[in-house]
């Protein structure tokens, strides 16, 4: 087995007790917090991320599950006010991959990975490229993050957890495949 065979087996036979400590840990942190290095580095590397100035990965907290809404103001049925099942509709990996490029907005957003959830949190990595660092500029299979027209794109739905939520993976087309006729 590769190097990073028996780091993902690692990381899925994590014992109970280092990962409650963690997450202990990580729980007074803000929010967002840039880190030297990733915690899942055979994920991170597998999503794009290389050991070289202009790349910054930043653990994001995010909260999990429906959100509870303010009650509003005037008369509606209890069940249409909508208060206590708010579910969002982008999944949670794409919106801490947007809260994260509002955050930081002079890099782009490569990919995030999921790396730890408790009862009411969970926690993503995402990997951001700086654009405008010449050594992103020099790399060959990396400079395509530097054209005007790639900026923004986590906002555009075009990270995977982006496309995920277009339903775009898998088989078809998504929305695009079940909204078109039948040809005969």
């Amino acid at each position: 087995m590769g190097y990073y065979k028996y780091l993902r087996q690692t990381w899925q036979t994590l014992p109970d007790d280092v990962l409650r400590e963690r997450l202990i840990q990580w729980r007074r942190e803000p929010t967002f917090l840039r880190l030297d290095k990733p915690t899942r580095l055979d994920r991170a590397h597998a999503l794009g991320f290389k050991a070289k100035q202009g790349f910054v990965i930043v653990r994001v907290r995010i909260g999990k599950g429906t959100s509870k809404r303010e009650k509003p103001a005037g008369g509606r049925k209890p069940t249409k006010s909508g208060m206590y099942a708010m579910t969002p509709v982008q999944n949670l990996q794409h919106i801490s991959e947007m809260r994260t490029a509002v955050a930081y907005p002079n890099l782009e957003v490569l990919n995030s990975y999921y790396v730890a959830e408790d009862g009411r949190d969970i926690w993503y990595e995402v990997i951001l490229v700086d654009p405008n660092h010449p050594c992103i500029k020099a790399d060959p299979k990396l400079n395509w993050i530097c054209e005007p027209a790639n900026r923004g794109r986590v906002f555009r739905g075009l990270t995977s957890a982006g496309k995920a939520h277009r339903m775009l993976r898998g088989k078809g087309k998504g929305f695009e495949r079940r909204n078109r006729p039948e040809k005969r």
